[in-house]
């Protein structure tokens, strides 16, 4: 049986080895999950509710070991990846079953002598969850929570750099009472991912990834009538006009554009600065990036730890070289990092300034903690470069003006639209992209119609 090792960032060993299923292994998942799903979906809502409410304690009650196995996953630091669990995944988790009484429920229609007509939410079936690697637990428990919910049976492939996530998903269901064979999780390679996804018993697939592998999936589902749904990353724009508070602007965006090493979909990847306060928001960017500290993550004082791997850091290290040769300055000393190494997970963040839109660090996904700010004139020319993406994940706009903001958000080409905020979901709110970012909807009351099918019921009951 083949095998496979995940490398922690933290220190380059070998943190944990994995055995890649069998065939015969996810033919066993696939045949399972179908038999549990007929039983699962007849379950009343409230019973899957309470379930979930269990398997959510599971996770808060684990949140620090769950944290420390996630740093030497992926490398974030242990000031913070205790809180994936105890803020955004409960917050999310929560409130999708909040949301489920009213989502789920039959729709009505208008009443009609004789006839009683409604439209019901019937589950799909069996859910495909691919989960990645930098929020394991945020961007799953958008689908996974959401689908058990609905009356689908989910199975669940994590990032190979992450597979402890998936084991700690089936423990906590284990521990809530979830039936069995209706959550599942299987490590395998991309080649059984694409067969599984043909397979006549996977019923809607849920990828977050790359854009690459957002066509992958594409093509694996393209013989079949199944939806997929796809986020895909982004190069997520801000706009700091010239009546916006700078100050606070350059805190929350060093913030969204350095928190996990810059590794975030929805992180900021390109900031536009009104030439008003451009001179005021860079050098209080400049000034605030210096104080951050690269290293061990397993110290409480790291801001920043190692990227998830070399190659990533090195990807983000030839963005920089290719831009400052290109006429970019970069503000950042790195020799004010130590731990910053070249052939290392290890990078120092960087400010960039005289930048434009050729040069790959405006316009390719960087992933890592590596910003260009632009100075701009006026709304349209920052409307006009925050547009001009084949991304449109998230964007936002810093100022004291409402009204402008939505006037200008009405404009973006983009799946949220912020003002004065950056770099969070809203579980009340859908979580959408639009171009290369994918498709589909998750998150709100509205990521429950991705879920279900519509169903309507026409009985005639008198008259006749």
């Amino acid at each position: 049986m083949k095998t496979f090792q995940v490398i922690s960032p933290v220190d380059g060993s070998v943190y944990l080895e994995r055995e890649y299923v069998t065939a015969s292994h996810i033919e066993t998942v696939l045949t399972t999950a179908k038999a549990a799903q007929k039983v699962w979906k007849a379950v009343p809502l409230s019973e899957r509710i309470a379930i979930c409410e269990r398997a959510v304690a599971y996770f808060i009650e684990h949140a620090d070991a769950i944290g420390t196995e996630l740093t030497w996953q992926m490398g974030r630091p242990i000031a913070y990846t205790p809180n994936e669990i105890r803020r955004g995944f409960q917050e999310r988790a929560r409130y999708m079953m909040q949301a489920a009484i009213g989502a789920l429920s039959d729709v009505s229609v208008s009443e009609r002598d004789g006839f009683q007509r409604f439209i019901r939410r019937e589950a799909l079936g069996t859910v495909f969850v691919v989960a990645p690697w930098n929020y394991p637990y945020l961007t799953s428990v958008n689908v996974v929570i959401p689908a058990l919910l609905s009356g689908n049976t989910v199975i669940l492939k994590h990032a190979q750099q992450t597979p402890l996530c998936a084991e700690r998903y089936a423990e906590a269901f284990k521990a809530a009472g979830l039936p069995e064979g209706v959550f599942q999780y299987i490590h395998t390679t991309h080649d059984y991912v694409a067969r599984i996804i043909a397979d006549s018993r996977v019923d809607f697939v849920a990828f977050t990834g790359s854009v690459s592998g957002g066509h992958a999936v594409q093509r694996a589902a393209a013989e079949r009538f199944i939806a997929t749904g796809l986020e895909l990353g982004g190069k997520d724009p801000a706009y700091v006009r010239a009546d916006g508070n700078v100050a606070f602007a350059v805190e929350n965006l060093v913030d969204g554009a350095l928190f996990n090493s810059g590794q975030s979909c929805c992180g900021i990847e390109r900031i536009y600065v009104h030439e008003k306060v451009y001179d005021e928001f860079v050098h209080g960017a400049v000034d605030l990036v210096n104080k951050y500290i690269l290293g061990n993550p397993f110290d409480a004082g790291t801001h920043l730890g190692p990227m998830v791997r070399t190659s990533a850091a090195e990807f983000v290290r030839e963005q920089i070289r290719e831009a400052v040769s290109q006429g970019a300055d970069a503000l950042i000393d790195p020799s004010l990092f130590p731990s910053n190494q070249v052939g290392t997970p290890y990078l120092a963040p960087q400010l960039l300034v005289n930048v434009n839109h050729s040069m790959r660090i405006m316009t390719e996904e960087t992933f890592g903690p590596a910003v260009g700010i632009m100075k701009v004139s006026s709304d349209e020319e920052a409307i006009a470069l925050m547009n001009d993406s084949d991304y449109g994940l998230t964007a936002s706009v810093w100022t004291g003006d409402a009204e402008a903001a939505l006037f200008i958000g009405n404009q973006i080409e983009t799946g949220t639209w912020f003002m004065n905020r950056c770099d969070y979901l809203d579980p009340e709110l859908a979580w959408t992209g639009v171009k290369d970012s994918g498709r589909g909807c998750t998150l709100s009351a509205l990521g429950y119609e991705a879920l279900t099918r519509p169903k309507s019921f026409h009985l005639r009951v008198g008259g006749f």
